[in-house]
């Protein structure tokens, strides 16, 4: 039985002892966590939690008081408010009390909830029933929010395992009074409504696609926390404010503006205000632009153009502050010492051993002159001038 979201599951199989359990491959799933501590014995306290998996990045984690032997895949039955809901083990031992840690997660009414069994083919099948209900609710759903002329967007449905309650995953850009739209969902589908907004991000992850670096989305395959992207990133990684380079799929700022965030601010500490202009007896130099990683600033004495710039290292720029603090002012802004050389075109250089394009191209062929050739046309019949019918020749008269 394959299932078509894999933000869920892959594919469900069944063992000898009747038990159902997820087979999937390690990163299929971005809600799988990696046990590197799989191989090591651990203690029997530490099977009291275990980290159970649902759709749409929603994780929970629920205590096994029946001692029940666990493993990553297992489909389980848990506690839910009201009745109960079917998940996926994701991760069991050490690590769970970790990753309570790292995600920040309290639980309900400050309780753990409970994992009541395995999964049995009943729970299997009822489970597989609703989650065949969750494309037509969605369409249906949305055209009653349609109808309401309500300013939202339903982006997905997911029902619990026993098919008495379903969450609406929706995206609003302000606040919405859907009181009178539950009212309808419940008399439409006969079940419990459950209203969660998310954001733009979570959508673009669900969608799923490609992105401008010609991978895959990073929110479709790895982020589950989304952490907020200013301009203050691309500002401070000496990037151009294009608002059409910098949004993602989403429309908004890229996640990986802050991927490497960090080594640039840490790179810039002891920068000198840009702010700052540097005085010479030449004149007043503006800063123009900054290579961070190479340590180079650039200063013109046009604040507007960037025709004749002079690169300048950052300890030289430091020093020539300092000296105008002290009322002095320097004859050039670089000197000898503190040229920065041009870096080298080195061109394109096969420093991978990859084979060349041209492999397959035969190298004794002569190449083809694009010089036209005068040569004479050869008399044939049919270059020969035809006779116009019904004129007869004179000399055949004769």
């Amino acid at each position: 039985m394959n299932c078509s979201e894999c933000s869920r599951d892959c594919l469900i199989q069944k063992e000898d002892n009747s038990d159902y359990y997820i087979f999937s491959t390690d990163g299929y799933n971005k809600l799988n966590v990696y046990d590197w501590l799989k191989d090591i014995p651990q203690n029997d306290a530490a099977e009291e939690l275990v980290e159970v998996r649902f759709k749409n990045t929603r994780k929970g984690y629920y205590l096994n008081p029946n001692n029940l032997s666990l493993k990553q895949g297992d489909i389980v039955a848990v506690e839910a408010s009201p009745g109960h809901d079917i998940g996926v083990i994701s991760l069991t031992g050490d690590l769970v009390k970790k990753q309570i840690v790292k995600t920040n997660y309290h639980p309900p009414h400050g309780e753990y909830r409970k994992v009541y069994r395995k999964a049995k083919p009943v729970d299997i099948e009822k489970w597989d029933a609703a989650r065949d209900l969750e494309k037509q609710t969605m369409i249906r759903s949305r055209q009653i929010t349609s109808q309401l002329n309500l300013n939202m967007k339903i982006g997905d449905v997911e029902y619990q395992g026993d098919k008495t309650k379903a969450i609406f995953y929706y995206i609003a850009d302000e606040r919405v009074d859907f009181r009178e739209l539950i009212k309808l969902l419940a008399e439409e589908f006969k079940i419990r409504i459950e209203m969660r907004q998310i954001g733009s991000r979570q959508e673009a992850g669900r969608i799923g696609g490609i992105g401008s670096c010609g991978r895959e989305l990073c929110c479709s395959t790895w982020i589950t926390n989304f952490v907020s992207v200013t301009t203050n990133s691309a500002r401070y990684q000496e990037i151009s404010l294009n608002p059409q380079k910098l949004a993602g799929q989403c429309s908004k700022l890229k996640c990986c503006l802050n991927y490497e965030l960090d080594a640039y601010l840490d790179a810039r500490k002891d920068f000198p205000d840009t702010r700052i202009s540097l005085h010479t007896l030449d004149g007043e130099a503006f800063h123009l632009k900054t290579d961070i990683f190479r340590r180079i600033m650039w200063y013109s004495f046009d604040r507007h153009s960037m025709a004749n710039m002079i690169a300048i290292p950052t300890d030289r720029v430091n020093e020539i502050i300092r000296m105008n603090k002290a009322g002095k002012k320097p004859a050039k802004l670089a000197d000898l010492n503190t040229i920065v050389e041009k870096p080298k075109d080195l061109g394109y250089q096969n420093v991978v051993g990859q084979d060349s394009l041209t492999r397959f191209e035969k190298k004794d062929a002569k190449p083809k002159s694009n010089k036209p050739r005068n040569r004479k046309p050869r008399p044939n019949n049919a270059n020969r001038k035809r006779k116009p019918q019904g004129k007869k020749d004179n000399q055949s008269k004769q």
